[in-house]
């Protein structure tokens, strides 16, 4: 599997926040969590990021193209699927 590309706003975000990441499945698509909410798997892809990693599930991996600011979660918008009932 190739390297899946991460637009700069991203990977500025990640850096800022100081924090690893990962991108899973969420009932509207790929969305990209703090890994305190959504644990790495053993066979997640990694993406080194500055010191911090973006972890991305082999699922959501077969069907990206590149990581985008859309899939960064948004906390004022939150986000209801049943997946996730506590954001």
């Amino acid at each position: 599997m190739s390297k899946i590309p991460v637009d700069q706003g991203v990977i500025d975000f990640i850096i800022q926040n100081k924090q690893d990441y990962r991108i899973c499945t969420s009932c509207s698509g790929p969305i990209m969590l703090p890994v305190a909410l959504k644990s790495p798997k053993s066979n997640d892809i990694v993406i080194e990021v500055g010191d911090q990693k973006l972890y991305i599930s082999r699922v959501q991996a077969r069907y990206l193209r590149r990581v985008t600011s859309d899939m960064v979660y948004d906390p004022a918008v939150g986000l209801s699927c049943s997946a996730y009932p506590d954001l």
